[in-house]
């Protein structure tokens, strides 16, 4: 039974001494682990040495001494605050439900550390704060409208506070404005009455438009109508105009004609031409004769012809 014992003693004394280094390997990695950091880019480390602040390192690896340095990292990033709804009276005293984002951005690593002990909680009392002071000025009808003033004052507030922070305020943006539910209900009813409103006008404005187009377009069709019939007048009696000059030149052509046949007729002729048309008168059913003044003029050379065809014989 002894050898296995000490052989057992042998083995327990081995994975004592693995055990023992294993511990001692731990405690040197755990200790190199405080002693080394490696701090990123947009990462600071305010050291404290002691108690004592020796400031801000980084970025990259920084050496501490484990057990008396006492690190705090600061992220250099842009972050927001998001602050729940918070209520509000408006000068006209109607509670209304706000809630709005701070964006912020660390500007100074140590008096981040050392000027405040928790920098989110005191910009959301100093936002809600002044944001109940700014609302209390206005009423609710503008309060709906000027929601970048709103947002322009909170942020001038704020930056003045968190500057001896070492924080930067870059912005606050009001997400929502809940009004009481009556005030809710009584909008939606002026918007709907707007929209009619609008719609009317809206309606108005074309059927006007409609209006003015059909007269501008009767009016056009009428001077063209104008235009048109002027145009026909002016053909028309250029027309007659043509025409009765070529009538006129016909007649005077006829005239002239005739003139040149008469001319070359004599007496005789002429006596023969009213004898024929005494014979036509002659068979008219008329009871009453017109003879012209010149027609006793012809009848004497008619008479001096027949004298004379009577002393022939």
């Amino acid at each position: 039974m002894l050898p296995p014992l000490v052989v057992g003693q042998a083995g327990g004394t081995e994975i004592f001494w693995w055990l023992f280094y294993l511990i001692i390997l731990l405690i040197v990695l755990s200790i190199i682990a405080k002693a080394i950091k490696i701090v990123r880019e947009y990462e600071r480390i305010v050291v404290f040495r002691l108690g004592r602040l020796l400031g801000a390192k980084g970025p990259g690896i920084v050496f501490l001494i484990p057990f008396i340095d006492k690190p705090i990292k600061v992220d250099l990033r842009e972050s927001y605050i998001s602050v729940s709804h918070q209520t509000c009276i408006t000068k006209d005293n109607a509670p209304t439900d706000i809630d709005f984002i701070i964006y912020y951005k660390v500007v100074d690593p140590v008096s981040s550390v050392i000027q405040v002990q928790d920098f989110k909680g005191a910009a959301v009392g100093i936002a809600t704060t002044t944001l109940r002071a700014v609302v209390g000025d206005i009423m609710l009808d503008d309060l709906l409208a000027k929601r970048e003033e709103i947002n322009k004052i909170l942020r001038t507030k704020l930056d003045e506070v968190t500057e001896r922070w070492g924080v930067k305020v870059t912005g606050v943006e009001i997400r929502e404005i809940l009004p009481p539910r009556a005030v809710q209900d009584a909008m939606i009813r002026q918007m709907a009455a707007e929209r009619d409103r609008r719609a009317m006008v809206t309606e108005a404005d074309g059927k006007r438009q409609s209006a003015i187009l059909v007269a501008q377009g009767e009016k056009e069709s009428a001077i063209l109508k104008a235009e048109g019939q002027k145009q026909a007048a002016i053909l028309r009696a250029e027309g007659d105009m043509q025409a009765a000059i070529l009538r006129a030149k016909g007649y005077a052509e006829a005239l002239r004609l005739v003139y040149e046949a008469a001319s070359k007729i004599d007496h005789k002729t002429i006596a023969i031409q009213y004898l024929e048309a005494l014979k036509e008168i002659g068979r008219s059913p008329a009871t009453k004769y017109i003879f012209p003044m010149e027609f006793m003029g012809l009848l004497k050379p008619i008479s001096e012809f027949i004298g004379k065809a009577a002393e022939g014989e």
